[in-house]
């Protein structure tokens, strides 16, 4: 949780509570420092649990899901001290052991991190639990792939109505995996397991986002044998053992984004430190488009609207290179103000329009199909699940009392509520601080206009 306070006009933002007032009409304008994706420095701390000596991770956002991990590796007993440089974590494995049932589950219901750990665990200890799994509320996120990865290696999976049981008797060797779909967390299941199995491991349809790049960095640092072949297929070599990493996290990528379409919904100019083009040129191109402008810096990226009409555009999302399916929330909110209809093809979670509801309240005229829309011109391939958002613009917006549904949502009810006419409530907010580092702070140094309750 963010402790800090923050300045702000009239007085000062004390400790956060779960709901706030938001006073529209402000462009947000200064500066925000982007430090270590979420989606990096979670999945790099259970990393640490492979390694033989201690490990030191820099630029680790304060954000709660780095806390639920902190937690689960502090149970397995594994020491995570934070050393005088802010973001910097030494994760020490020295004393790794059994963590109770209970003290896993009371971590565990807020994140879908503790699947991660059956591989390192079943190294290290021969077995691992896991509880029924949480995380944000945007469709059916089954762990088959998690699980059918881990019996291809010798794992052998227990279910019970208290979680899932995992052992090793015979230790895990190296296997051949075909994913189904490129999924982030099952290509990051193989790589945190194969790299200390017995054998070899070919990966195939793997997921290669810059997140997982890192990560592939960070085991080979540690010792590793990974290669990374074309056409999404990863060849690892299983090694005794491995030792710690001295590693800086990539940038986040998902909350440099959000923070580009805050810039442009609220007519506003913000430079996002820490940015970086190559990991963001999909959605750069998006963004300018739809009419947004950058300018590109050693340091980070400068996000503005440069004025006049902004534009419609058809988006569909996809696993990386594609369009991320993260980044398409916040933009939804810019696009309920170009000039014209836009299409948005969600085609990796089943149920991420779920926000457009609160938005439609507020004046944004948007339809969702449930079914997606099979008969428009595609260049991702269809799924099955798949759903489609026809926005219509320019609707001006108005306040609204708004409850967060999820991570990405719950941002994009924000910056709408922004830019929006009058005032707005938004709880729930506690959902957003899970994934963006000092919100609040952030809100009130760009010149948001909002009170704190609870």
């Amino acid at each position: 949780m963010d402790l800090k306070d923050s300045p702000k006009a009239g007085g000062t933002v004390t400790i956060p509570g779960d709901t706030i007032v938001i006073r529209g009409g402000n462009p947000l304008r200064g500066r925000v420092d982007v430090r270590g994706a979420k989606n990096l420095a979670t999945k790099a701390m259970v990393a640490a649990l492979l390694g033989e000596t201690p490990s030191v991770l820099r630029e680790v956002p304060d954000i709660s899901d780095v806390g639920v991990v902190r937690g689960l590796l502090e149970v397995h007993g594994v020491l995570v001290t934070e050393s005088e440089t802010p973001g910097e974590l030494l994760l020490d494995p020295s004393n790794v052991e059994t963590a109770h049932f209970a003290q896993v589950d009371a971590l565990a219901s807020s994140s879908r991190i503790p699947i991660l750990f059956c591989g390192p665990l079943l190294h290290r200890l021969g077995e691992a639990f896991i509880p029924d799994l949480g995380g944000c509320r945007i469709g059916d996120r089954p762990i088959d792939y998690h699980l059918d990865a881990l019996r291809a290696f010798g794992a052998i999976v227990d279910k019970s109505y208290e979680g899932i049981h995992l052992t090793a008797p015979n230790g895990l060797h190296g296997a051949d995996i075909q994913l189904p779909y490129p999924s982030v967390g099952a290509t990051e299941q193989v790589l945190l397991t194969a790299v200390r199995a017995t054998g070899t491991t070919e990966l195939r349809n793997a997921a290669i986002e810059p997140e997982i790049m890192d990560l592939v960095a960070i085991l080979q640092k540690m010792g590793a044998i990974i290669t990374v072949e074309p056409n999404r297929v990863i060849f690892i070599e299983g090694v005794d053992r491995l030792t710690g990493y001295t590693h800086r996290s990539l940038f986040d990528r998902n909350e440099a984004a959000s923070w580009a379409a805050a810039a442009l919904v609220t007519h506003g100019d913000i430079f996002v430190a820490g940015a970086r083009q190559a990991q963001l040129m999909t959605f750069l191109n998006v963004f300018r488009k739809v009419g947004g402008g950058f300018d590109i810096d050693e340091d980070g990226i400068r996000f503005y609207h440069p004025g006049g009409e902004l534009k419609p555009v058809t988006i569909e999302t996809d696993v990386h290179p594609g369009f991320m399916t993260d980044w398409q929330q916040p933009l939804v909110v810019a696009l309920t103000q170009a000039n014209g209809v836009s299409v948005v093809h969600e085609t990796v979670y089943e149920n991420r329009f779920g926000f457009t509801e609160a938005l439609n309240e507020m004046g944004a005229n948007i339809v969702v199909h449930p079914r997606g829309l099979p008969d428009y011109p595609r260049r991702v391939a269809r799924r099955d699940f798949e759903q489609a958002a026809v926005i219509t613009g320019p609707t001006p917006l108005h306040g609204a009392d708004i409850r967060v549904p999820d991570l990405r949502g719950g941002f994009s009810h924000v910056i709408a509520a922004l830019s929006a006419e009058g005032t707005s409530r938004v709880s729930n907010v506690d959902l957003i601080r899970r994934g963006y580092e000092h919100f609040f702070d952030k809100l009130a140094d760009l010149g948001a206009d909002f009170d704190v309750e609870g």
